[in-house]
């Protein structure tokens, strides 16, 4: 149908979801129980499954190796097959998947059939160890940044017996899901998983070093802790449908600002709306069946955002959960004729989506080693490990910006509550002012829970924490973890984990060694060593400390003063893994190889580029096929209104014509230049030119792509706008 029809359709079609969204108000429908705690982990091979299922010599095994780290026992492999077989085909799964993270960021899955021939005309259901364990994928179409040629196509998945199997509910019935790593025909990790679970080896190495310098003998691993606060739009489908700037790029290209957007602040923790309530609802009954333990959900700050979080899990957990995450709220939003929108800045002129990844470090024998306890001021191992992150964050600040940086990302750092590039380190006045009494040798408290009078009487005094939160901070403490903040919306969080695990570990090496070499192996000597440990730390890596507004020009000036990095674009910001310094980190903690380095920054780049390609070349088909023939529509309507009016010698201003005319023609000059420099950009760069194909995207292509949308914006508020294709930020924000 032509654009302007399909965009009225789309906002009739609005209102009859609606209606039928208050009749459901988030009831299942199909007989389920409504108790969570009923079907909790109901579709996870988890623990109670494992103890049902498996010999208790199997099982046993196994747990040792879940729980302690111990190397996975080749003999039980065939019995935990047949056992997953058996508990999968009970609940309807009839085929099997090793699912993987290529460095694609999504998730990736080749579905096989239990089903194997008998030879006598029927077929049986089989699964073996070797094939749990191991399963084989086409390797030749993930990017692998030169890893690997076309010809060289095989790559091995192989079981990730930490992260428990599920059964994914699919139309037809169910799918055994087996979380895997994926690895090249050589050993070279082509995924996101791997270096996680070699980052975690190191941190608990390392860490454990420290604690047994304070006389805890840890047996089993110390794991990072993820907690991944996911935010996401969700807009009507038939609104996107009928921009292809949503449908193919995640984002509006192209947008008017509404006359009211987020400032009126009425969004936040407002009341749900009923048709977004039955989709949440629908979400987390999935996600309970997946073991997935959802906590919170509500709206966020700008108009149709909304926010879904867990509870705190082990790091890798953490990271597989949340790609389930993303998956349902996909799936699920087209469901209820919806389009959920992972896309860090969909919409210009609000807020952007980040993921928070809320981190710490600990096991279920040591406790989390970020809790400051009552007295943080005489808890030295907790002011070891804290003075670690802080020395890791100012040595690697780099690394962490890097992996966070790509074209979707760069358009939310920066503002409306997204950190800054710069990686500082929010710590609160009490920890500031505890480290400072360190710095200079004297130590007398640390300031305590305050009690709030909130003059009500029905109301008791209210605990205040002794620190308030810094919402500017992209690395910020909030209480007994780290939260992250730069993280991006639609990013798999591995890569922030991996590299938060690797620098703690390098850190943790770093004060282990510093204690030791104090102590001399005098037990006695230990305070002594944490003092000058302390003390050596806020010399030497303070000056990533900051408490202040990131957003403010006097911490730019002030970060560049105490040289912090600062790479404001992917361009700038991805070289860091190939400097040295990355790469003797990664390289001696065993995380990624020199090659492996070099492959992501090729990979970052290279995505880089295709987002801008398919964006400018998105940006010049609707310029082109959209929006100009409606322009020139109305410059004819109103031409010929004014002919008309002074052939019958009426009165008539030709003011708006002249203004829409001047309008057009910086348009069509925008676009033609916009089409002129896409034409002299190999798209298709060799790999040494990639750094500077991206470095033309983000100086040449972008500020053409923003020129043209202000034109095309100042267009949208002076043609008629039943003559107007593309649904409007009014209709898309708040038409739900």
């Amino acid at each position: 149908m032509p654009s302007a029809n399909a965009r009225s359709h789309a906002v009739l079609s609005v209102a009859t979801h609606r209606r039928n969204a208050e009749l459901s108000a988030g009831r299942p429908d199909d007989g389920s129980p409504t108790d969570p705690t009923t079907y909790f982990g109901c579709n996870v091979f988890d623990d109670k499954a494992m103890r049902r299922y498996l010999p208790k010599a199997v099982y046993k095994s196994l747990r040792k190796t879940i729980d302690l780290g111990m190397r996975l026992d080749p003999a039980v492999a065939d019995a935990v097959a047949n056992a997953m077989k058996a508990w999968a085909i009970e609940r309807g799964a009839d085929h099997y998947t090793h699912v993987f993270y290529p460095l694609t960021g999504l998730t990736a899955e080749k579905h096989d059939s239990f089903l194997e021939p008998d030879g006598k005309g029927g077929a049986l259901a089989e699964f073996s160890g070797s094939a749990l364990v191991q399963g084989e994928a086409d390797g030749s179409s993930f990017p692998s940044g030169g890893l690997r040629s076309t010809f060289e196509a095989r790559g091995y998945t192989a079981w990730d017996v930490t992260s428990p199997a599920y059964l994914m509910e699919i139309p037809s019935g169910m799918v055994l899901c087996i979380p895997t790593v994926f690895l090249s025909w050589t050993g070279i990790a082509l995924d996101k998983k791997t270096p996680i679970l070699r980052s975690t080896q190191a941190l608990s190495q390392q860490a454990s070093r420290v604690l047994r310098l304070f006389g805890v003998e840890p047996t089993m691993p110390i794991l990072s802790s993820g907690g991944l606060e996911q935010e996401y739009f969700l807009i009507d489908g038939t609104f996107v449908s009928a921009r292809p700037d949503l449908l193919i790029a995640g984002r509006a290209l192209f947008g008017a600002h509404p006359p009211k957007g987020q400032e009126f602040e009425d969004q936040y923790y407002g009341v749900i709306p009923s048709r977004v309530l039955a989709f949440m609802a629908d979400v987390e009954r999935q996600l309970y069946r997946l073991g997935v333990p959802v906590k919170t959900r509500h709206n966020e700050v700008a108009p149709s955002q909304y926010e879904i979080a867990p509870t705190y899990e082990t790091g890798n957990l953490s990271c597989d959960h949340n790609q389930l995450v993303m998956t349902v709220l996909r799936k699920t939003a087209r469901r209820h004729g919806m389009s959920c929108l992972l896309h860090e800045k969909p919409f210009d002129c609000i807020n952007g989506s980040g993921k928070h990844l809320n981190y710490s470090i600990g096991s279920p024998e040591v406790g989390n080693l970020f809790a400051p306890g009552d007295n943080p001021h005489e808890n030295a191992q907790f002011l070891v490990f804290l003075c670690a992150v802080i020395r890791a964050l100012h040595r690697h600040a780099g690394f962490l910006r890097a992996v966070v940086s790509s074209a979707s990302n760069d358009r939310r750092l920066g503002a409306n509550e997204a950190p800054p590039a710069i990686m500082s380190l929010f710590l609160g006045d009490q920890l500031t002012d505890i480290l400072e009494q360190f710095r200079v040798g004297h130590v007398t408290g640390s300031t305590g829970k305050r009690m709030m009078n909130v003059g009500v009487d029905t109301l008791p005094p209210l605990p205040a924490d002794p620190g308030d939160r810094n919402r500017t901070s992209p690395f910020a403490f909030v209480g007994n973890r780290f939260e992250f903040r730069a993280l991006g919306s639609s990013m798999s969080a591995a890569d922030s984990l991996v590299v938060m695990n690797t620098m703690l570990a390098e850190s943790l090496d770093y004060a282990a060694t510093f204690l030791e070499e104090h102590m001399q192996g005098d037990q006695a000597r230990l305070g002594a060593a944490v003092q000058k440990f302390i003390e050596h730390v806020m010399e030497e890596d303070s000056a990533v400390i900051f408490n202040g507004n990131g957003y403010s020009e006097i911490w730019q000036r002030e970060a560049e003063r105490r040289h912090l990095p600062n790479y404001p674009a992917t361009p700038d910001a991805v070289p860091v893994f190939s400097s040295p310094e990355v790469v003797e980190l990664c390289e001696k903690y065993q995380i990624f190889s020199r090659q492996e380095l070099k492959a992501r920054e090729d990979i970052q780049l290279e995505q880089y580029i295709k987002t801008i390609h398919t964006e400018a070349s998105l940006a010049a088909h609707m310029a082109r096929t959209q929006i100009y023939p409606a322009a020139v529509r109305y410059r004819q309507e109103l031409a010929s209104s004014i002919a008309s009016c002074r052939a019958l010698a009426v009165p008539a201003d030709s003011t708006a014509l002249e203004e829409l005319a001047a309008v057009i023609a910086s348009f069509e000059a925008g676009l033609r230049t916009l089409e002129e420099h896409m034409a002299e950009v190999e798209w298709m760069p060799e790999e040494s030119a990639l750094l500077k194909t991206a470095k033309t995207c983000l100086e040449v292509i972008l500020p053409d792509m923003d020129a043209l949308r202000a034109q095309a914006d100042k267009l949208e508020t002076l043609v008629a706008d039943d003559l107007w294709p593309l649904p409007s930020y009014q209709e898309m924000l708040f038409m739900k």
